[in-house]
């Protein structure tokens, strides 16, 4: 990994790292602003935000701005997390100059016209009910509420009906002139291009933009006490959360738990959590186990849906492989084999170098620095059993743990 990084004098930070071998370059604003940033009247407001930066600019209107790179094969997209925004990019090499001048465009002009607004309004509505009639992932958002209760890391980040249907341009323009901070902004290029090519192209556009500071403080989470929780829904399957408050991204032992969690119910096939469950008993179609890190604490949780009548057989043995992960230590192969999967998963994962874009912008914003993928590794290949268990211990500790279910409503 050879990467490269220019500061500007406005504080925006440009990282880059040159791909020879495709023909592609991978291109992204990433900033430090997301839906934990909110307070409760603007809940929904960054994604709505990441929405309306396609919808005109003081030179753009939407159609020039949706135009610009589809005509020419390449892609243009957005998201919203709850510490992030990202505006990005993918083009052949040729197009380079047009994908940066249109994403500076975006990310920096945008007017959030008011006709826009009033359209974009129902098509977020559109979206809240698509997630609405998938419950698997309609419990994963409500499930944010039980771990950071009273929280805006709790915030659904789509918002509400009620937020997203008041809000106007006026809530726009106040929300970026309160959080927007350029020495907070990461510009993250991937790609086959070089990066004298890539500053002659970027500094221009960037160094007009004028410095601004953000004196918005992010809400430390205020507590956590386990909670349970059933909803009765229009669905044919019982749908499970569970899960507690783990480990920030500053904490040294987020590798171990991240290789922990992997072993448990990571996205392999051979996870404890898929075997026990699909493979043996064939109860679930998919289970998942999570860990997300957050700047100042994370969480784990794990997903899964069953028939009604096998929820109580389906939570028992989830519990059990919890249970066994914490009392009894990894063998020396099992071990092994989880660090060397772990490690595999992280190596392919490089090479989206798309993703690899959006984490080099994301680990500078949070950390100020990137780690190596050596690095990483060095730090999983270290783990012991012993660590393991010890941190499963205080991790995976089911009393601490929140509950919620989705049932089928009663005929």
């Amino acid at each position: 990994m050879v990467y490269q990084i220019k500061e500007l004098a406005n504080g925006i930070r440009i990282v880059h790292q040159e791909v020879n071998s495709t023909r592609l370059v991978h291109c992204g604003f990433i900033l430090d602003i997301g839906s934990r940033d909110e307070n409760k009247e603007q809940e929904g407001l960054a994604h709505f935000w990441e929405h309306m930066a396609f919808k005109g600019t003081k030179k753009r209107k939407a159609f020039h701005i949706i135009n610009r790179l589809d005509s020419v094969g390449g892609e243009l997209n957005a998201y919203t997390t709850k510490e992030k925004i990202c505006f990005y990019a993918t083009v052949l090499r040729q197009h380079w100059t047009k994908a940066a001048e249109l994403l500076c465009d975006i990310t920096f002009n945008s007017t959030f016209p008011a006709r826009q607004i009033d359209k974009e309004r129902q098509v977020i509505l559109e979206e809240m009910a698509m997630y609405r009639d998938a419950p698997d992932d309609a419990i994963q958002d409500e499930f944010d509420k039980l771990l950071f209760p009273n929280h805006s890391l709790g915030y659904n980040i789509l918002g509400t009906e009620n937020t997203v249907g008041q809000f106007s341009q006026k809530d726009f323009l106040n929300f970026v002139g309160q959080h927007l901070d350029s020495s907070r902004i990461v510009c993250s290029v991937v790609g086959n291009i070089s990066f004298q090519k890539a500053i002659r192209t970027l500094e221009p556009l960037l160094s007009s933009i004028p410095p601004t500071k953000s004196f918005a403080k992010r809400q430390p989470v205020n507590g956590y006490e386990p909670s349970t929780g059933i909803q009765y829904k229009e669905i044919s399957q019982t749908h499970c959360a569970l899960g507690k408050p783990a480990l920030s991204i500053f904490d040294e032992r987020r590798f171990k738990l991240y290789l922990l969690n992997n072993i448990l119910g990571g996205p392999s096939m051979n996870s404890r959590l898929n075997m026990a469950l699909r493979e043996k008993h064939g109860l679930a179609y998919s289970i998942e186990s999570v860990y997300q890190a957050f700047t100042d604490t994370g969480f784990i949780g794990i997903y899964y849906g069953t028939e009604e009548k096998a929820a109580a057989k389906a939570r028992k043995i989830v519990l059990r492989e919890i249970q066994k992960i914490r009392e009894k230590k990894l063998g020396t192969m099992q071990l092994h084999m989880g660090k060397e999967q772990t490690i595999g998963q992280m190596a392919m994962a490089e090479e989206n170098y798309s993703g690899l874009m959006l984490v080099y912008g994301k680990s500078l914003l949070d950390k100020g620095k990137i780690e190596s993928l050596e690095e990483i590794f060095k730090k999983i290949r270290s783990c012991t059993a012993e660590e393991l268990q010890d941190l499963a211990n205080e991790v995976y500790d089911v009393d601490q743990f929140s509950f919620l279910t989705y049932l089928p409503k009663p005929i």
